[in-house]
């Protein structure tokens, strides 16, 4: 694991930005599993800026995104699709049609999954994975306690994560119960994996997750066994390390 610290959140998402356009320019139909979330969110701001300048090229990149809330349609706001939409995907010249995300409108969990999991074959593994890291270190929506060996499931989200995540909504009430994401074992197979993280309250999970055992009540800590991983991280989050 290849660690770079940042000076703040700014440095971060310019630092992650950086090997993401990287990946790009070396490997223009290259895959990138992408997440959300308002950790990614300066990231991307930057590689929209890249693209405007004439620097970037997103004509040919296929996309994979981590998760999809269960039950939201795709014109909802809260759910990943429109996120992807509004913060990515509507300022870059992607192809939508290589956009992929779970189908969180899709009730059976099953078909769901299966349908998601195909698709992930079908591309083949991300030449590169972008993650953020949960205070819970949940890496996706694979939640602590869980398997390592999983590909795409639908988790019941904890108690922890609904309650992180409430801020996006305009009540706890609203946070859906359950997610479709992409398991711990198909984001292990990414060929490099980008984590990035910001802030102090972030600290404690950092120090656990990459310097303490690798368990699945830390999910992230699988992360410990990868052979090609970026952790960019802020002087805060690193600030226990």
């Amino acid at each position: 694991m290849r660690i770079y610290k940042a000076k703040n959140y700014d440095d971060m998402s310019r630092k992650a930005a950086n090997i993401i356009s990287a990946q790009i320019i070396m490997k223009p139909d290259c895959v990138l599993g992408l997440a959300t979330g308002s950790t990614p969110l300066g990231a991307y701001r930057h590689l929209v800026e890249w693209y405007e300048k004439g620097d970037l090229d997103f004509s040919e990149v296929i996309t994979v995104n981590l998760d999809e809330y269960k039950g939201l349609t795709r014109d909802n706001p809260q759910s990943y699709y429109y996120f992807m939409n509004e913060n990515l995907f509507g300022k870059v010249n992607i192809d939508k049609n290589r956009t992929y995300l779970p189908d969180g409108t899709e009730p059976d969990s099953n078909t769901a999954c299966q349908k998601y999991n195909e698709i992930l074959k079908a591309v083949g593994a991300p030449d590169l994975q972008l993650l953020g890291l949960g205070h819970n270190g949940h890496i996706g929506f694979n939640e602590p306690g869980e398997s390592f060996s999983t590909e795409t499931h639908c988790i019941t989200l904890s108690e922890q994560t609904i309650k992180a995540n409430a801020r996006f909504f305009a009540t706890e009430e609203e946070v859906p119960r359950q997610a479709y994401t992409m398991g711990i074992k198909t984001i292990m197979s990414a060929n490099k994996i980008l984590l990035i993280v910001s802030g102090e309250a972030k600290a404690d999970i950092v120090k656990e997750a990459f310097f303490g055992p690798i368990t699945p009540h830390v999910p992230a800590s699988i992360l410990q066994l990868h052979p090609n991983v970026f952790l960019v991280a802020d002087e805060a989050a690193l600030s226990k390390c």
